[in-house]
């Protein structure tokens, strides 16, 4: 499986692969690995991912097309 939402919101940002490697402390090649889905992606980057692009996992995957994050958690007073 190719992650090509997580390339396509890259290159709207106008961000290098090597960026993201820094962002989420791996190598280029490892990055690379993950948008050509050669490589499974950690549920820690896709957490990460996720926030960086205030998006969902869901997004990421290609699961749903709503782009919106979920709401957060509420947390008792």
């Amino acid at each position: 499986m190719q992650y090509e939402r997580i390339r396509n919101l890259r290159e709207d940002a106008d961000l290098y692969q090597r960026d993201l490697a820094e962002y989420l402390h791996c190598s280029q090649v490892a990055y690379s690995r993950y948008e050509l889905g050669a490589r499974d992606i950690p549920t820690d980057v896709l957490i990460a991912l996720a926030k960086f692009y205030n998006t969902s996992i869901d997004y990421l995957l290609g699961i749903t097309d709503e782009k919106n994050p979920y709401p957060r958690k509420r947390t008792a007073p």
